[in-house]
């Protein structure tokens, strides 16, 4: 079961109780050289409500329990994804 899979199948909204929720992921880029060439190795999941559309954001490495490869950071550098 895949994180995204996991938060929908659990999640409830702590402001209203919904049960449906949408996930995006997004990156953002950090300070200092990664600004600088626009490599976005922040990698987040923003988690909305349905119903109220309360966000929450969770860091996937987190969830997973290890930091996930390079190879997108390779690729945002390469091609500026």
């Amino acid at each position: 079961m895949s994180i995204e899979e996991a938060i929908q199948s659990r999640y409830r909204c702590a402001k209203c109780l919904g049960e449906d929720c949408s996930i995006k992921e997004v990156a953002m880029t950090g300070t200092g050289l990664s600004k600088m060439f626009d490599i976005q190795h922040n990698h987040y999941l923003f988690v909305s409500c349905e119903q109220c559309g309360y966000v929450e954001v969770y860091d996937p490495d987190v969830l997973r329990g290890h930091k996930a490869g390079s190879l997108g950071t390779i690729l945002d550098a390469l091609f500026g994804r």
